[in-house]
C-alpha cells in the first residue's frame, strides 16, 4: 500500500529578486544615446498605495518596424532594425519602488485574427507575495493606432486609462498598480 503524499504549498516569486535577477545593463533595451530613445520610468505601487520596493519590472516589445528578432514571430525572425536594440528589458524598482527602462517606441504589431496592435510594451511584474508574474500593456497616449487595438479595445472602457503611459519630460511616465483603486489591468497569458 502506498502512501499518499501532501500537496508542495505554492511559493511566491520574491523576495530573491533583488539578488538573483539583477542584470547591471537591465534597464537599456537600447543602448544610451541611440537616436529617438526615451526613458519609461514609474513606480510600482501595493493594494494599499504603498511603493513596492523589491520588485522586478520586465518589458519585451518589438522594434520600431513592430518586428521581432525571435523564432516565434510569424512572419520570421528579423535582426533589429536599430542597432543594438535587444527587444527585452529589466529593472528592479529602488526604496521608493521606482523603475526605470531605455527603450524606443515599437511598432503596430498583425494580431493573429488580422487586426492591427497600436505599439506598445508588454510588462512583467516579479514581486513579494505574488505567486506568479503580473502581465500588463503599457500603450502610448495619443496614438491613433488605439482606437482600433482589439486588446486595448476588449478592456472595459472605465479601466484602459490604467494602460496607458503619460508624457514625461525624458520620456513617459507608468505607474503600475497591483490591487486597489485604479488597479493596474493585467492579463492572463
Amino acid at each position: 500500500m502506498s502512501e499518499r503524499l501532501g500537496v508542495t504549498p505554492a511559493q511566491t516569486v520574491g523576495p530573491f529578486l533583488h539578488l538573483g535577477l539583477r542584470w547591471p545593463d537591465g534597464p537599456y533595451v537600447v543602448p544610451e544615446g541611440t537616436p529617438g530613445a526615451f526613458w519609461i520610468r514609474g513606480q510600482v505601487f501595493d493594494g494599499a498605495g504603498a511603493p513596492v520596493v523589491d520588485a522586478l519590472v520586465e518589458s519585451w516589445q518589438a522594434d520600431p518596424d513592430g518586428r521581432f528578432d525571435h523564432p516565434d514571430d510569424p512572419r520570421g525572425a528579423r535582426p533589429p532594425a536599430v542597432p543594438g536594440f535587444r527587444g527585452f528589458g529589466r529593472s528592479e524598482t529602488d526604496a521608493h519602488g521606482r523603475y526605470a527602462l531605455l527603450t524606443v517606441k515599437p511598432g503596430p504589431l498583425p494580431d493573429p485574427d488580422g487586426a492591427i496592435e497600436a505599439p506598445h510594451l508588454t510588462l512583467s511584474v516579479f514581486a513579494r507575495g505574488l505567486l506568479h508574474r503580473v502581465v500588463t500593456r503599457l500603450y502610448f497616449p495619443h496614438d491613433p493606432a488605439n482606437a482600433g487595438d482589439p486588446v486595448l479595445r476588449s478592456v472595459d472602457a472605465e479601466r484602459r486609462g490604467t494602460l496607458l503611459a503619460g508624457p514625461a519630460p525624458d520620456g513617459f511616465r507608468f505607474d503600475i498598480r497591483l490591487q486597489g483603486e485604479n488597479e493596474t489591468v493585467f492579463f492572463a497569458v
